[in-house]
Protein backbone atom coordinates (compact mmCIF):
# COMPACT_ATOMS: atom_id res chain seq x y z
CA UNK A 1 0.00 0.00 0.00
CA UNK A 2 1.83 3.51 -1.05
CA UNK A 3 0.31 6.83 -1.19
CA UNK A 4 1.50 8.90 -4.65
CA UNK A 5 0.73 12.07 -6.24
CA UNK A 6 -0.14 12.41 -10.03
CA UNK A 7 -0.37 14.96 -12.91
CA UNK A 8 -0.32 15.39 -16.62
CA UNK A 9 0.68 18.45 -18.83
CA UNK A 10 -2.29 20.37 -20.22
CA UNK A 11 -2.64 20.38 -23.97
CA UNK A 12 -1.81 24.02 -23.56
CA UNK A 13 1.60 23.42 -21.95
CA UNK A 14 2.46 21.03 -24.23
CA UNK A 15 1.94 23.21 -27.42
CA UNK A 16 4.27 26.10 -25.61
CA UNK A 17 7.12 23.65 -25.07
CA UNK A 18 6.96 22.80 -28.41
CA UNK A 19 7.17 25.97 -29.86
CA UNK A 20 10.02 26.94 -27.04
CA UNK A 21 12.08 24.00 -28.06
CA UNK A 22 11.81 24.99 -32.29
CA UNK A 23 12.53 28.79 -31.62
CA UNK A 24 15.28 29.30 -28.91
CA UNK A 25 16.52 32.46 -30.04
CA UNK A 26 13.65 34.55 -29.68
CA UNK A 27 14.81 37.61 -26.63
CA UNK A 28 11.63 36.25 -24.24
CA UNK A 29 11.37 32.87 -23.68
CA UNK A 30 8.73 30.82 -22.79
CA UNK A 31 6.95 29.99 -20.60
CA UNK A 32 7.77 26.10 -19.70
CA UNK A 33 4.61 23.56 -19.87
CA UNK A 34 2.65 23.70 -16.88
CA UNK A 35 1.13 21.07 -14.79
CA UNK A 36 -2.33 20.33 -13.66
CA UNK A 37 -2.71 20.30 -9.65
CA UNK A 38 -1.19 17.18 -8.44
CA UNK A 39 -3.69 14.53 -7.49
CA UNK A 40 -3.23 11.84 -4.62
CA UNK A 41 -3.88 8.69 -4.92
CA UNK A 42 -3.76 5.74 -3.12
CA UNK A 43 -2.16 2.08 -4.44
CA UNK A 44 -3.64 -1.01 -2.90
CA UNK A 45 -2.39 -4.87 -2.73
CA UNK A 46 -4.58 -6.01 -0.71
CA UNK A 47 -7.19 -8.10 -2.33
CA UNK A 48 -9.69 -6.92 0.21
CA UNK A 49 -9.59 -3.75 -0.94
CA UNK A 50 -11.67 -4.54 -4.11
CA UNK A 51 -15.13 -4.28 -4.06
CA UNK A 52 -16.29 -6.24 -7.10
CA UNK A 53 -19.24 -4.02 -7.33
CA UNK A 54 -17.01 -1.26 -7.81
CA UNK A 55 -15.10 -3.02 -9.81
CA UNK A 56 -18.27 -3.60 -12.34
CA UNK A 57 -19.00 0.02 -12.29
CA UNK A 58 -15.19 0.75 -13.15
CA UNK A 59 -15.75 -2.14 -16.10
CA UNK A 60 -18.51 0.21 -16.98
CA UNK A 61 -16.69 3.30 -17.13
CA UNK A 62 -14.04 2.47 -18.93
CA UNK A 63 -16.30 -0.12 -21.82
CA UNK A 64 -14.39 -3.10 -21.32
CA UNK A 65 -15.83 -6.73 -20.13
CA UNK A 66 -14.21 -9.71 -19.32
CA UNK A 67 -15.96 -11.64 -22.27
CA UNK A 68 -14.26 -12.36 -24.87
CA UNK A 69 -17.48 -12.32 -26.46
CA UNK A 70 -19.29 -9.23 -24.98
CA UNK A 71 -22.89 -8.16 -25.25
CA UNK A 72 -23.86 -4.80 -26.20
CA UNK A 73 -26.36 -2.52 -24.83
CA UNK A 74 -27.95 0.97 -26.21
CA UNK A 75 -27.02 3.90 -23.82
CA UNK A 76 -28.89 5.96 -25.97
CA UNK A 77 -28.02 8.67 -28.22
CA UNK A 78 -26.80 5.85 -30.45
CA UNK A 79 -24.35 4.62 -28.07
CA UNK A 80 -23.59 1.08 -27.28
CA UNK A 81 -21.68 -0.17 -24.32
CA UNK A 82 -20.62 -3.22 -22.49
CA UNK A 83 -23.00 -5.05 -20.76
CA UNK A 84 -22.48 -5.11 -16.87
CA UNK A 85 -20.18 -7.77 -15.60
CA UNK A 86 -21.49 -10.90 -13.79
CA UNK A 87 -20.53 -10.44 -10.34
CA UNK A 88 -20.54 -14.20 -9.59
CA UNK A 89 -18.32 -14.84 -12.10
CA UNK A 90 -16.05 -11.73 -11.20
CA UNK A 91 -16.11 -12.68 -7.32
CA UNK A 92 -14.49 -16.22 -8.76
CA UNK A 93 -11.81 -14.65 -10.98
CA UNK A 94 -11.03 -12.20 -8.19
CA UNK A 95 -10.43 -14.79 -5.58
CA UNK A 96 -8.45 -16.86 -8.23
CA UNK A 97 -5.90 -14.27 -9.10
CA UNK A 98 -2.38 -14.04 -7.78
CA UNK A 99 -1.97 -10.07 -7.81
CA UNK A 100 -4.31 -7.79 -7.71
CA UNK A 101 -3.23 -3.54 -7.66
CA UNK A 102 -6.33 -1.30 -7.27
CA UNK A 103 -5.71 2.49 -7.25
CA UNK A 104 -8.05 5.10 -5.27
CA UNK A 105 -8.77 9.01 -5.30
CA UNK A 106 -10.83 11.00 -3.78
CA UNK A 107 -14.53 11.45 -5.56
CA UNK A 108 -13.73 15.18 -6.02
CA UNK A 109 -10.47 14.69 -8.04
CA UNK A 110 -12.53 12.78 -10.33
CA UNK A 111 -13.55 15.16 -13.39
CA UNK A 112 -15.73 14.62 -16.49
CA UNK A 113 -17.04 10.89 -15.47
CA UNK A 114 -18.81 9.35 -18.20
CA UNK A 115 -20.33 6.58 -15.93
CA UNK A 116 -24.03 7.19 -14.82
CA UNK A 117 -23.06 4.77 -12.00
CA UNK A 118 -20.05 6.91 -10.42
CA UNK A 119 -21.81 10.07 -10.66
CA UNK A 120 -24.31 8.77 -8.64
CA UNK A 121 -21.97 7.47 -6.04
CA UNK A 122 -20.34 10.98 -6.33
CA UNK A 123 -23.03 12.56 -5.56
CA UNK A 124 -23.81 10.82 -2.71
CA UNK A 125 -20.85 10.69 -0.90
CA UNK A 126 -20.71 15.05 -1.36
CA UNK A 127 -24.46 14.80 0.62
CA UNK A 128 -22.46 12.92 3.66
CA UNK A 129 -19.96 15.62 3.51
CA UNK A 130 -20.70 19.00 4.50
CA UNK A 131 -19.15 21.95 5.97
CA UNK A 132 -16.06 21.81 8.09
CA UNK A 133 -15.84 17.89 7.48
CA UNK A 134 -15.84 18.72 4.03
CA UNK A 135 -12.66 20.59 4.54
CA UNK A 136 -11.46 18.17 6.48
CA UNK A 137 -11.75 15.46 4.13
CA UNK A 138 -10.17 17.32 1.52
CA UNK A 139 -7.24 18.64 3.63
CA UNK A 140 -6.28 16.56 6.06
CA UNK A 141 -7.87 13.11 5.80
CA UNK A 142 -5.34 10.96 3.78
CA UNK A 143 -6.41 9.09 0.71
CA UNK A 144 -7.74 5.52 2.03
CA UNK A 145 -9.71 2.96 0.24
CA UNK A 146 -12.35 3.79 2.63
CA UNK A 147 -12.67 7.32 1.78
CA UNK A 148 -12.35 7.51 -1.89
CA UNK A 149 -13.35 5.76 -5.25
CA UNK A 150 -11.73 3.04 -7.18
CA UNK A 151 -10.47 4.64 -10.52
CA UNK A 152 -7.84 2.33 -11.83
CA UNK A 153 -7.39 -1.69 -11.42
CA UNK A 154 -5.31 -4.47 -12.74
CA UNK A 155 -4.52 -7.78 -12.08
CA UNK A 156 -2.13 -11.46 -12.95
CA UNK A 157 -2.95 -15.20 -13.00
CA UNK A 158 -0.28 -17.28 -12.28
CA UNK A 159 1.53 -20.89 -11.71
CA UNK A 160 3.23 -19.22 -8.85
CA UNK A 161 6.03 -20.68 -9.87
CA UNK A 162 7.19 -20.50 -13.71
CA UNK A 163 4.97 -18.07 -15.70
CA UNK A 164 2.44 -15.41 -15.68
CA UNK A 165 -0.27 -13.40 -17.25
CA UNK A 166 -1.34 -9.24 -17.16
CA UNK A 167 -5.22 -9.01 -17.47
CA UNK A 168 -7.69 -6.47 -17.38
CA UNK A 169 -5.57 -2.89 -16.65
CA UNK A 170 -7.88 -0.30 -16.86
CA UNK A 171 -7.78 3.55 -15.89
CA UNK A 172 -10.81 5.76 -15.68
CA UNK A 173 -11.17 7.76 -18.72
CA UNK A 174 -10.77 10.92 -16.82
CA UNK A 175 -7.50 10.43 -14.92
CA UNK A 176 -5.84 8.59 -17.79
CA UNK A 177 -2.21 9.93 -18.87
CA UNK A 178 -1.24 10.66 -15.46
CA UNK A 179 0.54 7.18 -15.54
CA UNK A 180 -1.45 5.41 -13.43
CA UNK A 181 -1.63 2.64 -15.90
CA UNK A 182 1.94 2.61 -15.59
CA UNK A 183 1.78 2.94 -11.98
CA UNK A 184 -0.43 -0.43 -11.91
CA UNK A 185 1.83 -2.64 -14.36
CA UNK A 186 4.91 -1.83 -12.45
CA UNK A 187 3.43 -2.69 -9.40
CA UNK A 188 2.42 -6.17 -10.44
CA UNK A 189 5.48 -6.80 -12.44
CA UNK A 190 7.37 -6.11 -8.92
CA UNK A 191 4.73 -8.44 -7.23
CA UNK A 192 5.46 -11.39 -9.58
CA UNK A 193 9.38 -10.85 -9.93
CA UNK A 194 9.90 -10.59 -5.95
CA UNK A 195 8.22 -14.83 -6.55
CA UNK A 196 11.43 -15.45 -8.74
CA UNK A 197 8.85 -15.06 -11.83
CA UNK A 198 10.15 -13.46 -15.00
CA UNK A 199 7.88 -15.04 -17.63
CA UNK A 200 5.00 -12.50 -17.50
CA UNK A 201 2.79 -12.10 -20.87
CA UNK A 202 0.34 -9.52 -21.57
CA UNK A 203 -3.08 -10.08 -23.15
CA UNK A 204 -3.90 -7.09 -24.84
CA UNK A 205 -5.92 -5.72 -27.45
CA UNK A 206 -4.54 -4.14 -30.86
CA UNK A 207 -5.31 -0.67 -29.51
CA UNK A 208 -3.30 -1.53 -26.21
CA UNK A 209 0.40 -2.70 -27.28
CA UNK A 210 1.84 0.48 -27.36
CA UNK A 211 1.12 1.07 -23.79
CA UNK A 212 2.37 -2.35 -22.63
CA UNK A 213 5.57 -1.37 -24.98
CA UNK A 214 6.44 1.66 -23.53
CA UNK A 215 5.50 -0.95 -20.01
CA UNK A 216 8.98 -2.85 -20.99
CA UNK A 217 6.93 -5.03 -22.91
CA UNK A 218 7.99 -6.37 -26.92
CA UNK A 219 7.48 -9.71 -28.82
CA UNK A 220 8.51 -12.71 -27.53
CA UNK A 221 12.01 -14.12 -28.30
CA UNK A 222 10.78 -17.36 -29.10
CA UNK A 223 8.09 -15.97 -31.83
CA UNK A 224 5.29 -17.70 -29.99
CA UNK A 225 2.18 -15.73 -29.91
CA UNK A 226 -1.42 -16.20 -27.98
CA UNK A 227 -3.79 -18.29 -29.63
CA UNK A 228 -7.51 -18.42 -28.17
CA UNK A 229 -9.38 -21.64 -28.39
CA UNK A 230 -11.85 -22.05 -30.76
CA UNK A 231 -14.29 -23.44 -33.54
CA UNK A 232 -14.83 -23.15 -36.51
CA UNK A 233 -18.86 -23.67 -37.58
CA UNK A 234 -18.18 -26.92 -38.90
CA UNK A 235 -15.54 -29.46 -37.79
CA UNK A 236 -12.45 -29.93 -39.29
CA UNK A 237 -12.32 -33.93 -38.73
CA UNK A 238 -14.22 -35.27 -42.30
CA UNK A 239 -15.00 -38.42 -39.89
CA UNK A 240 -16.89 -36.05 -37.56
CA UNK A 241 -19.76 -34.45 -38.91
CA UNK A 242 -20.74 -32.74 -35.75
CA UNK A 243 -21.58 -28.74 -36.37
CA UNK A 244 -20.79 -26.17 -33.60
CA UNK A 245 -23.08 -23.12 -33.42
CA UNK A 246 -22.65 -20.47 -31.16
CA UNK A 247 -25.39 -19.25 -28.19
CA UNK A 248 -24.43 -16.50 -26.99
CA UNK A 249 -21.39 -16.53 -25.67
CA UNK A 250 -21.36 -20.80 -25.64
CA UNK A 251 -20.61 -23.05 -28.46
CA UNK A 252 -23.15 -25.65 -29.26
CA UNK A 253 -22.29 -29.03 -30.03
CA UNK A 254 -25.14 -29.75 -32.37
CA UNK A 255 -25.03 -33.81 -33.29
CA UNK A 256 -25.68 -34.56 -36.86
CA UNK A 257 -28.85 -35.60 -38.30
CA UNK A 258 -29.71 -38.72 -37.64
CA UNK A 259 -30.30 -41.21 -41.18
CA UNK A 260 -33.67 -42.56 -42.07
CA UNK A 261 -33.29 -46.30 -42.54
CA UNK A 262 -35.32 -46.78 -45.85
CA UNK A 263 -39.05 -47.73 -45.66
CA UNK A 264 -40.20 -50.81 -46.26
CA UNK A 265 -43.38 -52.22 -46.33
CA UNK A 266 -43.65 -56.17 -45.98
CA UNK A 267 -47.14 -58.23 -46.82
CA UNK A 268 -48.00 -60.68 -44.10
CA UNK A 269 -48.58 -64.27 -45.27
Amino acid sequence: MELKWVSRRSRGGKIQMEKTMKTPSESKPKAPATLQALVPVFISTNPSHVNPDDLSDLFIACNLSCHRFPNYVDAGGGRCVVEAVDLHKLRVALSHSSVLVSVFCKPNDVIGCSSSFLKEKQQQQKKKIVGFGELLQNVVMPVTPLNSQLVGFGRAVSDLGLTASIYDVMVLPSLRGMGIGRMIVKRIIRMLTSRDIYDIAALCSENERSFFKVCGFGDDILGSTAMMYTRSSVSTNPQDNQIVKRAGRKLLLVPPLSKTLPYSKTMKS
